[in-house]
């Protein structure tokens, strides 16, 4: 049985590497969006997608959040039983 210090650890593991994810999805997106800015037609797409993409990224970060959260919290109870508040 996990401790309830491993349970930390992991979800702290866990959120820092969905949000290097978000962040690196969003500055690829954004280097995209900068190479292609001298093209008329090609610039307005990408900062379209852009601002999609970007939407994207952050309803599934908090989405993937919250579910860890939730996870997290379950583990929780295992590990410090039902007198856990929350």
């Amino acid at each position: 049985m996990p401790s309830y210090s491993d349970v930390q650890k992991a979800v702290r593991v866990e959120k820092v590497r969905l949000w290097c994810g978000w962040l690196a999805g969003n500055v690829i997106m954004l280097i995209i969006a900068n190479a292609t800015r001298d093209v008329a037609v090609v610039s307005v797409l990408t900062q379209v997608l852009l601002v999609v993409v970007f939407l994207a990224l952050t309803v599934a970060l908090f989405r993937m959040t919250s579910a860890l959260n939730r996870r997290a919290d379950r583990a929780r109870r295992e590990v410090l039983g039902e007198d856990y508040p929350g």
